[in-house]
């Protein structure tokens, strides 16, 4: 199996990203080290807006013009559907647990978020009110997610102390998901986003985040 083909590797504004959006035009980084959502302008690398999370900013996807992210709050590290609208901040009135307490990373279809739950090896398709759909088992561990073209891609891995790791493709547009391992990640990778053109990750140890060629395109 081939490795990635990287693009770019850059320094995170911040230590140890962890969840990674794309809202159409800037990419959004959350930190498990400092607990704050980075706003970042992919072309200058600044950060153009910043805010503090309610919790550990676990996972995060973009929902239209705003951002769902997947909060580990108080000592328990509860884990919390958070809202989060650009430029003004955290909604206090949303608030949706996640089923089982679970979850690592978050995927939006358009109609319908995403949720996935690292060691049970499942994504979880909710409903507005944070119920359970479907259930979409996965052969792998999941440490990142996003929806692209009707599939729903994943960084993966069996043993997450190794670098042994994987861009895992979920084909929905069947009765029956369709997976396959595209690509290694050849290191500990959390996170993905999509830009249009190029995936992004984050290689969370070394305070870097990773853009990389998409391996499937026609």
């Amino acid at each position: 199996m081939n490795d990635i083909h990287e693009i770019r590797r850059l320094a995170s504004p911040a230590p140890k990203p962890q969840s990674l959006a794309w809202d159409g035009s800037t990419l959004w980084m959350g930190s498990r080290e400092t607990k704050r959502i980075y706003q970042i302008n992919p072309d200058s690398w600044t950060v153009v807006w910043e805010i503090a999370a309610p919790g550990t900013p676990w996972g995060m996807t973009a929902v239209g013009a705003e951002l769902r992210v997947l909060c580990g709050e108080t000592a328990e590290d509860f884990r919390i559907l958070r809202r989060c609208v650009p430029g003004q901040g955290f909604d206090a009135e949303f608030r949706i647990p996640c089923p089982d307490d679970s979850g690592s990373q978050l995927g939006w279809d358009g109609r319908r978020l995403h949720l996935s739950q690292w060691y049970s090896q499942r994504v979880l398709v909710l409903d507005e009110e944070g119920k359970v759909e479907r259930v979409i088992p996965v052969p792998h561990q999941i440490c990142g997610q996003v929806i692209v073209d009707g599939c729903i891609y994943l960084v993966t891995t069996d043993h997450e102390e190794t670098t042994d790791y994987w861009l895992t493709r979920v084909d929905l547009r069947s009765a029956a998901p369709k997976i396959d391992d595209l690509v290694r990640i050849p290191f500990a990778a959390r996170a993905l986003a999509f830009d249009g053109t190029r995936f992004w990750t984050n290689h969370r140890e070394q305070n870097q985040i990773v853009s990389f060629e998409r391996p499937d395109r026609a």
